[in-house]
């Protein structure tokens, strides 16, 4: 089905920055950057898939059905998303917030080229089709220049919950947990700007430069752009391998080395976002087990720290074996939404979620992936993430934290702020 190449550019760095600029002609992309983390379960640095040969575009309605059906019957590469809201295929639970980006439930493509970038080699596959056009593409993206325009500058940005109802909303869900609704919530608010134009790729770039996290995703569906700083992996499958790597617990960074090293050590102490990270665990746990064979669940790695440009985070490694023939997209919909994004119990959880959000989240606290011929995958959580209607003129971004029994409202505020700054930064400049 497809023709492959291997192409060794002069600097790898050059070559990735011509080919994010190439891509820009196309109407569906999807390229997603590791920024050159050290991780044991990455497949690759880079990867870049554009130019849609099939496509699958849905709303919640059999979505995860009519995914299996056209992974199955392309049998080929596939990138896309899963909103947040394809939890209402899987439960009787409903979406009816507001909503200003209007992203499809689920979109998936199967892309005519494809670029797998590793140490300093390209695997370029092009279905049969296109393959003539390899070799000019080469030529047209090691000449490609930078455009001229610039990054939109001095967005006016809205909140959609104000300080003080932010406060009776998570003290409200305090009184959920306090009576044993549920244990934990991923509580979320909207950032917005309207009537505002951007340029996606440039800022989406700034925003890769402040933070340098592993699972970089910029996303373009048309007039619809997601531009992720996001450092989650929500779950990859290898061969019969599945792993989550859930995060609970965040601490800001300091420019002076010992206060830094001291955040980042008290981070791994504290005993509130040990036991949200620990919950959550648990709930990863409990989801990856439906589809696992007997007693193959394990955690790997249990509330370590992580630093990144921006922030300290607390991250657990969750794995599991499944049989040779499990559906790819099964273990998905068994899982989803991920846990770090809901709460405990995940059904009332959502439920209460639901009740006390403003604003529908759509592709926020969803996920951006692939699936391989053979059925692997890798998807992200998207957090840390500007999301973009250029149609529309609508801009938003949306940060949220787990609300526990031991949670403070000032300081559930303040995390959210420190979670907010990089975007914030990027689009006021």
């Amino acid at each position: 089905m497809r023709t492959t190449i291997y192409h060794q550019p002069k600097s790898i760095e050059d070559f990735k920055g011509q080919l994010l600029y190439w891509s820009q002609q196309f109407e569906d992309v999807v390229w997603i950057d590791s920024n050159n983390h050290e991780d044991l379960y990455s497949n690759y640095d880079a990867v870049l898939a554009v130019d849609a040969f099939t496509s699958l575009k849905t709303d919640y309605f059999d979505a995860f059905e009519r995914l299996e059906d056209y992974q199955d019957s392309t049998s080929d590469w596939i990138f896309g998303y899963l909103t947040y809201d394809l939890k209402n295929a899987t439960e009787h639970l409903k979406s009816q917030n507001y909503d200003g980006l209007d992203f499809p439930d689920l979109y998936f493509f199967q892309p005519k080229k494809l670029f797998l970038i590793k140490d300093n080699q390209v695997e370029i596959q092009y279905l049969k089709m296109v393959e003539n056009e390899i070799l000019d593409d080469l030529k047209n993206i090691e000449h490609h220049l930078k455009p001229s325009r610039k990054v939109s500058n001095g967005i006016k940005i809205k909140l959609r919950t104000h300080k003080d109802d932010y406060f009776k909303k998570v003290n409200t869900m305090l009184s959920h947990i306090h009576r044993g609704d549920i244990y934990e919530a991923n509580f979320c608010q909207e950032f917005f700007a309207e009537e505002s134009e951007i340029n996606p790729l440039e800022t989406f770039k700034k925003l890769n430069d402040i933070s340098k996290p592993p699972f970089a995703t910029f996303l373009k569906a048309n007039d619809k752009y997601l531009l992720s700083a996001s450092p989650e992996r929500y779950i990859k499958k290898v061969e019969t391998k599945v792993i989550s790597q859930p995060i609970k617990g965040t601490a800001k960074r300091s420019t002076n080395r010992l206060e830094d090293i001291k955040l980042a050590d008290d981070l791994s102490k504290n005993e509130k976002e040990r036991s949200e990270n620990i919950m959550i665990v648990d709930l990863v746990r409990n989801d990856l087990s439906h589809t696992a064979t007997k007693g193959s669940v394990k955690v790997e790695e249990l509330c370590k720290v992580y630093s990144f440009l921006q922030v300290h985070q607390m991250i657990s490694t969750i794995s599991s074996t499944v049989d040779e023939e499990a559906n790819p997209v099964d273990i998905i919909k068994t899982t989803f939404p991920m846990g770090s994004m809901t709460g405990a119990p995940k059904i009332s959880a959502m439920k209460i979620i639901e009740d006390l959000e403003e604003t529908k989240r759509g592709l926020y606290s969803g996920s951006v992936g692939y699936f391989t011929p053979n059925g692997d995958f890798d998807f992200n959580v998207i957090i840390r993430s500007i999301l973009y209607n250029e149609s529309k003129k609508y801009i938003s971004y949306s940060v949220g934290g787990a609300i526990t029994a031991k949670s403070d409202p000032l300081k559930e505020y303040e995390e959210c702020l420190i979670k907010a700054k990089a975007m914030r930064e990027v689009l006021e400049n």
